[in-house]
C-alpha cells in the first residue's frame, strides 16, 4: 500500500511523536509511506472562522500534492472531514477530486476498513477512556451517536480492544463535545472550559488513567485543563497507544 501521510499543523509543531507513532503503526502493516514536504494546513481553521476564501489555495494545494498517492492517511478526524465534506466548495468538478475524497482516511478508519486489522502485538496495561471527537464521530462515522437509534460501535475502541492488558472506561456520555472547536475555544473561552471540564469529570468518575482520542486538537484542549488543575489523568493520542508507547 502506498500512503501519502498528511500530518496536521498542530501535530507537526507541537506533538511530533504522534506523527512518528502513526508512521510506525502504518509500517507494521506493510504500508509504503511518503511524507510530501510541500504539504500545508488543510485550511480548516480559516474555513471554520469564516475566512472561506483564505482556505481555497490550501485546498487546491492539497489536491495537487496528494492526488498521486494510492491512499492518504492522517491521524486526525477533523482534517480528514475537512477534505471529504468541506472541500467540495473549492474543488468540485476539478480532475481527481472525487478520487481524492474516496482515498483519504483517518488513521483508525484506515486500519479498520482498509487494512482490516484483527490483531495487535502491543500491551498497554492501563484503564483508557476514549474521547470521540465531533468531526470523526458525526462526519466520518467513526462511532455511533447517542442521538441516533443504531447499533453501538467505535472504530477507535475496536482497535484498542486488540491491545493486551487494556481496560476501557465506561463513560456516562461517550460522544459529548469537549468544547474545543478551534477558534471557539478562544472566542467562547468560558463555555469551552466548562464543556471540557464536564468531559474530564466524566472520565474521572469512570476511573480513566489515560485519556485518548483520534484528534490531538481535542486532546490538546483537555490536556490543558487537566494540567492546570493538577489532575492525575494522562493524555495520549490513539496512535501512540497502538504503536506501543509507554505512558508518558
Amino acid at each position: 500500500m502506498q500512503v501519502g501521510l498528511f500530518i496536521p499543523c498542530y501535530i507537526d509543531q507541537l506533538y511530533p511523536d504522534v506523527g512518528m507513532a502513526t508512521v510506525e503503526v502504518l509500517r507494521r502493516y506493510g504500508a509504503s509511506i511518503e511524507f510530501p514536504s510541500a504539504q500545508t494546513c488543510c485550511g480548516q481553521p480559516m474555513a471554520n472562522t469564516g475566512c472561506v476564501e483564505d482556505a481555497r489555495p490550501l485546498a487546491e494545494m492539497f489536491l495537487d500534492i496528494f492526488s498521486e498517492y494510492e491512499y492518504v492517511v492522517a491521524p486526525s478526524g477533523s482534517c480528514v472531514a475537512m477534505v471529504r465534506h468541506h472541500y467540495d466548495e473549492y474543488l468540485s468538478g476539478k480532475p481527481g477530486f472525487d478520487e481524492l475524497k474516496n482515498k483519504t482516511f483517518e488513521l483508525c478508519e484506515f486500519l479498520t476498513d482498509v487494512v482490516q486489522v484483527d490483531s495487535l502485538d502491543v500491551a498497554f496495561p492501563h484503564k483508557v477512556g476514549v474521547h470521540q471527537s465531533c468531526h470523526g464521530l458525526r462526519e466520518l462515522r467513526l462511532g455511533s451517536c447517542s442521538e441516533r437509534v443504531e447499533p453501538k460501535f467505535s472504530k477507535i475502541e475496536q482497535l484498542l480492544r486488540l491491545v493486551d492488558g487494556i481496560e476501557l472506561a465506561e463513560l456516562s456520555r461517550n460522544d459529548e463535545c469537549c468544547g474545543f472547536g478551534g477558534t471557539f475555544a478562544v472566542n467562547e473561552e468560558a463555555i469551552s472550559c466548562m464543556m471540557g471540564n464536564d468531559r474530564i469529570r466524566d472520565h474521572e468518575n469512570a476511573g480513566t488513567e489515560v485519556l485518548t482520542a483520534g484528534d490531538m486538537s481535542c486532546l490538546m484542549h483537555l490536556e490543558g485543563l487537566i494540567r492546570r488543575q493538577n489532575k492525575p489523568i494522562r493524555v495520549m493520542h490513539v496512535a501512540q497507544i497502538l504503536a506501543g508507547r509507554s505512558i508518558n
